[in-house]
């Protein structure tokens, strides 16, 4: 049977914790009898650590939601061992597509003392901002039209200047973009190749499909639309790839 003074204790802690984060924020409790609400509020749980493996085997009986006027979203959870205290997860907005998160690092949640005021500098300092910079990163895919790339394929995106725009997942990839001319927005994780110079913008894309294909790693050409171009370099034998990394994903 549910405990009724633990769900006082886990809302009540959100309420304080809410009010002692920067900025606005405003706290929803969601009580076991919520079960549409709670069952939504796991799949958008974002993190693949901590908060996962303890959902994974403690499904969510209640949860106290923060939220943010610009939509973003903190939860609440029960901790289930035996220490004080609960555990903090970032949520994912609903309305931006599943797309614009693919290649994007989880905020991966916190665990946080019994003490709501103690814990809002913690999450102040932590969680809220890398939360904050995904989220940057994630909006900023959604409204540019940046695909992101995968293991085996780096995706150049045409934006309306001109310029092209990948979100490369591996150190190789970055790297080979770095080293023809594409600037790194640490912001967002988006590398930019400037189009004021045509000549200088296509021999740039040629030597990276090239160096590219060479660690055996696709290139492909996109506009914000979806649609993808033939392939930057000629085909040729790719050597023989290794396996594959998962893309990263959300709960």
């Amino acid at each position: 049977m549910h405990n009724h003074e633990e769900s006082e204790r886990l809302a009540s802690y959100a309420d304080v914790l809410a009010g002692e984060l920067p900025g606005a924020w405003t706290s929803t409790y969601h009580p076991p009898e919520h079960k549409d609400d709670l069952a939504e509020l796991t799949d958008r749980i974002w993190d693949m650590d901590l908060v996962a493996e303890s959902l994974a085997e403690h499904p969510l009986q209640q949860a106290a939601v923060l939220a943010r006027q610009d939509g973003a979203q903190l939860v609440v959870l029960e901790r289930h061992d035996e220490r004080d205290g609960f555990l903090l997860a970032a949520v994912a907005p609903r309305s931006l597509p599943d797309e614009a998160y693919r290649g994007i690092r989880e905020p991966n949640g916190i665990a946080l003392m019994d003490d709501p005021f103690l814990s809002a500098e913690q999450v102040a300092g932590d969680l809220l901002t890398r939360y904050d910079i995904a989220l940057a990163q994630v909006r900023h895919n959604d409204a540019v039209g940046v695909q992101a790339s995968q293991a085996e394929r780096v995706v150049l995106t045409w934006q309306s200047d001109g310029s092209l725009a990948a979100a490369p997942v591996g150190e190789t990839d970055a790297a080979v973009l770095a080293a023809n001319g594409f600037v790194h927005d640490k912001q967002t994780g988006i590398y930019r190749l400037s189009g004021d110079d045509t000549a200088a913008q296509a021999r740039a894309v040629r030597e990276t499909g090239q160096q590219l294909d060479a660690q055996g790693i696709d290139t492909a050409l996109q506009h914000p639309s979806g649609r993808i171009a033939p392939t930057a370099t000629p085909p040729a034998q790719s050597p023989a790839k290794a396996p594959t990394a998962s893309v990263p994903r959300r709960r």
